[in-house]
C-alpha cells in the first residue's frame, strides 16, 4: 500500500531531514513513527501524502509509492483521494468557518454528489460526537474540539490511507480514547495508518510497529511487547513517553486559606448567549504548579484568559492577593503563555523576543542566555520565531515568561505535541519557576507533566 523506497528529503535551503529512508506499510497495517522531536518524523508523513515536495517545496531523492504508483506521476486530486492527513494545527488545515461546511469540504472537492456529499457528513458529525457543536464557528471551538473537526473532514472522504500527525496532542483522556476506538476500527475496515506520536499509551493495541526515527533515518524497529518491556532509564534515553497507560496522580484539591496569590469565587462566562461555565472556585498559592484539567470545550482556555484580563467574566470574583482588580491591571501580574504560540511572538529574533519586557543591561542579557541554553534555544537565538519548530516555540514562550517578572505564570498545553526529553525540560523548569515563589497554573491533558511537577489539581467541570 505504502513504499519508500531509499528516499531523502531536504526543504529549500536547509540540509536533508529525512536520509535514505526504506519503509513499507501493507493494507490494514498501523505503523507508529516516534523519536525525538525534529528528527524528520512529520516530514515523512507529507512525504507520504504527497504535501513534500508538492506543497513544502524541496529536494526529494528516491521514490515514493501509494499503491505501486510513483507519486511523482500521480494527479494531484488522486492522491487527495488516496491519503487522507490530519495535521498536528488543526487550523492549518481548515477550509470554512463553520463545521458542517468544513467536514464537507473534502468530499465537494472530490466531486461526490449532493446527496453523497449530505450522507457523509452527517455521518462523520454524529461520528465524532460534534452534533452539539454544529452551529458553533469553527475560532470558538477549543483546541481539542477543532482537532475532532479536523478527524472528521478527513475521514468523510473515506481515503484508504491515513496519516496523523500528533493527533493527541490537546484531547482530553476520554477524547484520546475515542480516537483510539476510531483507529481500530479503521484498521479494521483495511485502511492502511501512518502516525507520528509521542503519546503512546493510546497506540498500543493498535500499533502493529513502532519505528523509532533519528536525525532523519529509521534506526530502531519496535513491537508493542518490545515498546513496553523498555525500562523507564531506556525510554527517557531515547526520548520517549511511556508506552504505558498512566492516569493523572490524585492531588489535594486548592483550599481557600489566606494568602492566595490568585482566587475564582463563583466565577461565571457566557458568550453569545452560550454558558462557557458557571460557578468556577479554586485558589493558588505562591510556590504551587496547579494543573488545571477537564475535558475539552469545558472553558480551561477561556478561564486562563479571564485570569490575565484578555475576556471579562460574567459573574463572580477574581482576586490577586485579596484584591479585586480590573481585566486591563491583570496583565501586569499575569504571564499567559497560550496553547497557538504563533499569536504572540513580536520580534524577529528569538533573542530579541525573551528581552522584549526587559530593560537592555547586561545582567538581564546574561540571564536572557542563560536560559535559552537551559531550554536548548540559545543555538537559535538570531532566528525569527516563526521558522522555529512547534516544541522550539513552545520553550521560546516558557523562556519569555520565567524572563517576564510577573508573579503568576500559566501555560496553555505546555507540553503538547513534545517528546519525553523535552518534557521533562519544560516540567523542571515550571517547578524551578514555583520554588522562586511563583504560582504557575498549566492547562494540560498530560499525565507524565502532572506527575512531575503539579503539586495541585483543579478539573474544572469536573472529572
Amino acid at each position: 500500500m505504502i513504499e519508500l523506497e531509499n528516499v531523502s528529503f531536504a526543504y529549500v535551503g536547509e540540509k536533508p531531514c529525512v536520509r535514505g529512508v526504506n519503509l513499507k506499510a501493507a493494507e490494514g497495517e498501523c505503523v507508529v513513527l516516534i523519536g525525538r522531536s525534529g528528527n524528520g518524523k512529520t516530514t515523512l508523513t507529507r512525504l507520504i501524502n504527497g504535501l513534500a515536495p508538492y506543497y513544502y517545496e524541496g529536494t526529494l531523492g528516491g521514490t515514493v509509492r501509494l499503491g505501486g504508483t510513483d507519486l511523482a506521476v500521480m494527479p494531484q486530486w488522486e492522491r487527495a483521494k488516496r491519503v487522507g492527513c490530519v495535521f498536528q494545527d488543526p487550523k492549518s488545515q481548515f477550509f470554512s468557518g463553520e463545521l458542517t461546511g468544513e467536514v464537507a469540504f473534502a468530499c465537494e472537492n472530490l466531486g461526490f454528489s449532493v446527496r453523497e456529499i449530505r450522507t457523509r457528513t452527517d455521518g462523520m458529525i454524529r461520528a465524532m460526537g460534534l452534533g452539539g457543536l454544529r452551529g458553533t464557528p469553527l475560532d470558538r471551538l477549543s483546541s481539542g474540539e477543532k482537532q475532532k473537526v479536523a478527524i472528521a473532514s478527513v475521514r468523510a472522504a473515506g481515503p484508504r490511507i491515513f496519516t496523523f500527525d500528533e493527533p493527541t496532542a490537546n484531547l482530553d483522556e476520554e477524547s484520546a480514547d475515542q480516537l483510539s476506538e476510531t483507529l481500530g476500527a479503521l484498521k479494521r475496515k483495511g485502511h492502511t495508518l501512518v502516525v507520528a506520536e509521542h503519546r503512546l499509551s493510546w497506540l498500543m493495541e493498535i500499533a502493529d510497529r513502532f519505528l523509532y526515527v533519528d536525525d532523519g533515518r529509521i534506526v530502531r524497529e519496535f513491537s508493542p511487547r518490545e515498546l513496553r518491556a523498555l525500562s523507564a532509564g531506556e525510554a527517557a534515553q531515547l526520548g520517549l513517553r511511556r508506552p504505558h497507560e498512566t492516569k493523572p496522580p490524585l492531588l489535594p484539591g486548592a483550599d481557600y486559606r489566606h494568602g492566595a496569590a490568585v482566587a475564582v469565587r463563583q466565577a461565571c462566562c457566557a458568550l453569545k448567549g452560550k454558558t462557557i461555565f458557571r460557578d468556577v472556585e479554586f485558589s493558588a498559592f505562591p510556590g504551587e504548579v496547579v494543573a488545571v484539567t477537564g475535558r475539552n470545550g469545558k472553558g480551561k482556555t477561556t478561564l486562563a484568559k479571564i485570569l490575565c484580563g484578555l475576556r471579562r467574566e460574567s459573574g463572580g470574583s477574581v482576586l490577586f492577593s485579596g484584591e479585586k482588580i480590573p481585566p486591563r491591571k491583570r496583565r501586569e501580574r499575569v504571564f499567559y503563555s497560550a496553547n497557538d504560540t504563533n499569536t504572540q511572538f513580536f520580534t524577529p529574533s528569538v533573542e530579541e523576543e525573551v528581552l522584549l519586557l526587559l530593560p537592555r543591561r547586561e545582567e538581564n542579557l546574561e540571564r536572557a542566555r542563560e536560559t535559552l541554553r537551559q531550554l536548548g534555544l540559545f543555538e537559535h537565538r538570531t532566528r525569527h520565531p516563526a521558522t522555529l519548530s512547534g516544541g522550539q516555540k513552545q520553550r521560546l514562550s516558557l523562556a519569555c515568561a520565567v524572563l517576564s517578572g510577573r508573579e503568576i505564570l500559566i501555560f496553555d498545553e505546555p507540553t503538547s505535541g513534545l517528546d519525553g526529553g523535552n518534557m521533562k525540560i519544560i516540567s523542571g523548569v515550571l517547578g524551578q519557576q514555583a520554588g522562586d515563589g511563583k504560582t504557575v497554573l498549566v492547562i494540560t491533558h498530560d499525565p507524565e507533566l502532572m506527575e512531575a511537577c503539579c503539586t495541585h489539581r483543579f478539573s474544572i467541570g469536573g472529572e
